[in-house]
């Protein structure tokens, strides 16, 4: 690992509401455990249909009250009227709340076919400009390196990233990727497309190859056959398997700093050990302490 780094590196971190006490435990402790490391921001997300929305509310506006962290709050198109995912944008401005990742949302799980809500925003660009016009939130956007599955060509879901942008957008996440010339190419594209909005890389640490394949499969993303072989045997060595994630991913995040790339967006899963063990490795730590006057002088 010989590519340099830059020495300002920014990271963000996205967690999902939890469901259970256990796992709001699980969620906290990892709350705590990266918030030495002074992210740029942290989101949290929003279940299809809505379905976490109250929980999401609940969970962004905890970590702004008892926590020193910037959280963001997933919005999507899906099942509100326009009315009501303005209230609910209200909502988090009122409570401090100043930035929003606006997403479409996904398709209904019965017959996976996306459907504008009747009386609704139909797509994240109509998304991003109702926002913007509730109030001036910082709005982030979802990118795809690896074309959505529903877009027509690459160029179709280009086209729509660059409405998004258009609407008022101030950056774009991609979508988990594990080829760093994938994102390369995408942002060289972007570029020539006149997006200029940052475009920061989705980072994906792997804690279960065959989940991560699963999902992989669900978004379109391509899983490279040198990772399917330095993942192959470690199914039952979770340990092993562990510090393999994370030279993985800080192999990736390198690969994409030697190419320019100075942001970085984890998605922890709301498991902190392998993001922290990452973040540390591109040199993200939590601040020293200043010596006290007496240990000085010692």
């Amino acid at each position: 690992m010989c590519n340099h780094l830059p020495d300002d590196v920014k990271v963000s971190f996205e967690f999902f509401p939890p469901k259970t006490d256990k796992m709001a435990e699980s969620l906290w402790a990892a709350v705590k455990r990266l918030e030495p490391l002074d992210p740029a921001f942290v989101s949290v997300t929003y279940g299809a249909g809505g379905s976490t929305r109250e929980r999401t509310h609940e969970t962004v506006t905890r970590i702004a009250r008892e926590t020193a962290l910037k959280p963001a709050a997933h919005l999507t198109c899906v099942d509100a009227t326009r009315e009501e995912v303005d209230t609910v944008a209200r909502q988090y401005w009122d409570a401090g709340i100043r930035h929003i990742v606006a997403l479409r949302g996904d398709a209904p799980d019965s017959d996976g076919v996306y459907r504008p809500t009747p009386g609704g925003y139909a797509f994240a660009a109509d998304l991003v400009a109702g926002l913007k016009k509730v109030a001036d939130f910082e709005v982030s956007v979802a990118a795809y390196p690896e074309p959505h599955p529903e877009a027509s060509s690459a160029e179709a879901d280009l086209d729509n990233l660059k409405r998004k942008v258009d609407a008022g957008a101030t950056r774009a996440i991609t979508q988990f990727f594990f080829d760093v010339d994938v994102f390369n190419r995408f942002r060289d594209r972007a570029a020539a497309a006149g997006i200029t909005v940052p475009i920061v890389p989705g980072i994906l640490p792997v804690s279960n190859f065959t989940t991560v394949t699963k999902f992989a499969g669900m978004c379109g993303a391509s899983i490279p056959q040198w990772m399917a072989e330095t993942f192959d045997g470690l199914d039952d060595d979770a340990e092993t398997r562990k510090m393999v994630a994370a030279m993985v991913a800080a192999q990736q995040c390198r690969g994409l700093a030697a190419a320019g790339a100075d942001q970085f967006h984890f998605y922890t899963l709301n498991r902190a050990d392998l993001t922290y063990a990452i973040c540390h490795v591109l040199g993200v730590r939590p601040p020293m302490p200043v010596p006290s006057p007496a240990m000085a002088e010692a």
